[in-house]
């Protein structure tokens, strides 16, 4: 039997009073949602922080993922801010180890997204230790970010390699190709601009988790 693809919604945004919107928004459909943390320095732009998470009250389980450099200075908070899962960037740290296990000794999950030009070979030491691998199929940082096909290719070799592995993919699906790269294996879908940049965020949800369960 098939396994079922989780539509995860990303929320991407620089405002604390916007971030609590898509929040109260999201909870009419979802559990489960993706906040996008930057720093304006591993990716251009700059997004909400720990502490504006932390104001809000909300019944969503939630993962960070880290668009950060040094992402080893921001567990503490997301910890603290009762974070389920913390995604941070291979290529924005040399101790991925150290970190994994930080995160782990934490009692939060640990995950690690890949730009689209990364080898996956590079995880090959770290995958035994991992919860989850976040493929970005965009070069990361805004909403609405050009799709990069070529990634598929990468998590459909990854997925025979690793069959136990839980595969995420973020950045530029929406109807047109979400049945395509839910075929590749993945486990969860992040998708930001297609649910809440949509007239009705809820029912672009149930329409596109339609779509790639089909």
């Amino acid at each position: 039997m098939k396994n079922k693809v989780k539509v995860v919604p990303a929320v991407l945004t620089d405002n604390p009073e916007a971030l609590k919107e898509m929040l109260d928004v999201a909870e009419a459909f979802t559990d489960f949602v993706q906040i996008d943390i930057m720093d304006g320095l591993f990716v251009p732009s700059k997004s909400i922080s720990a502490e504006d998470i932390s104001q809000i009250k909300t019944g969503l389980k939630w993962e960070a993922h880290l668009m950060v450099n040094n992402p080893q200075s921001y567990i503490d908070d997301f910890v603290k801010a009762g974070a389920h899962q913390i995604i941070f960037h291979y290529e924005a740290t040399g101790s991925h180890i150290e970190l994994i296990d930080k995160i782990h000794a934490a009692g939060v999950k640990a995950g690690v997204a890949i730009n689209p030009d990364t080898s996956t070979t590079l995880l090959n030491p770290l995958i035994d230790k991992l919860d989850s691998v976040l493929f970005m199929s965009v070069i990361p940082g805004f909403y609405g970010s050009k799709f990069i096909p070529g990634v598929l290719d990468k998590i459909i070799g990854f997925r025979h390699k690793y069959p136990r592995v839980h595969i995420a993919i973020d950045g530029g699906i929406k109807e047109a190709n979400i049945l395509e790269v839910a075929k590749t294996g993945v486990n969860s879908v992040c998708v930001g601009s297609a649910v809440f940049c949509r007239e009705s965020p809820a029912e672009s949800y149930h329409r596109l988790a339609s779509i790639c369960n089909s």
